[in-house]
């Protein structure tokens, strides 16, 4: 017979968030793993507007944010109807902040900005929350080292500068989110055993129901 701590953990809904590159789907697998839970990777491979996007961002930025948004709602919404929990790679919400990013920078029209924010905003009304998001926060250095190590031809035009612009806004992002959603933020710059790391999550879930963010440094051997 499961405990109650264990039927609940089989129950959790887990976001995992983070930069390019961080390493949200290597500790999506282990956390799936660890709890027993299916995970929900980020659209990359099949993603018909990836390249394009790359190519010619201001003239595909519009069309590839519609098309993630569309995914994403229809992974968050399997995790939420079919019951049972889940891990999802990347959360719905980050979304907005790389379209706040493309706007910012010039790369999205402003109406088709605002389109896309109506169109979130309406499609939130309909989600429930994640129970809980684990933040990657890794360097902007870092992800550009990652990005060049997996060697992905259509990120080969990702810079630092860009990377900088989006860890702040990412910065702004955690502290708005944490307000209503509890978050776990993970030094990923320090810590790499994704097995210790999913333990940990376990436990700063279980021991801190109530708190909007929590941080925690590695076991040293």
């Amino acid at each position: 017979m499961r405990t109650p701590s264990e039927t609940r953990l089989s129950e959790l809904f887990i976001g995992i968030a983070g930069l390019i590159g961080a390493g949200k789907s290597t500790l999506a697998t282990a956390l799936g793993e660890h709890l027993g839970l299916p995970v929900y990777y980020e659209p990359v491979a099949d993603n018909e507007y990836l390249a394009d996007f790359y190519r010619d961002t201001a003239r595909y930025s519009f069309a590839t944010q519609i098309y993630l948004l569309n995914r994403r709602f229809a992974q968050h919404q399997e995790i939420i109807w079919r019951g049972g929990g889940g891990v999802q790679d990347r959360t719905i919400y980050e979304d907005a902040v790389f379209a706040k990013m493309l706007s910012e920078s010039g790369l999205m029209d402003a109406r088709d900005y605002r389109t896309y924010l109506q169109l979130f905003r309406h499609m939130s009304n309909f989600m429930c929350r994640p129970n809980v998001i684990i933040y990657l926060d890794v360097k902007p250095e870092r992800s550009m080292e990652r990005v060049r190590s997996r060697n992905r031809e259509v990120e080969s035009g990702l810079t630092l500068e860009y990377l900088t612009a989006l860890h702040a806004e990412y910065e702004r992002f955690i502290g708005e989110i944490s307000r209503t959603i509890p978050v776990i933020r993970v030094d990923w710059d320090s810590f790499r055993d994704v097995q210790e790391m999913a333990q940990v999550i376990e436990r700063e879930y279980l021991t801190g129901n109530f708190l909007r963010e929590v941080q925690w440094s590695p076991a040293r051997g």
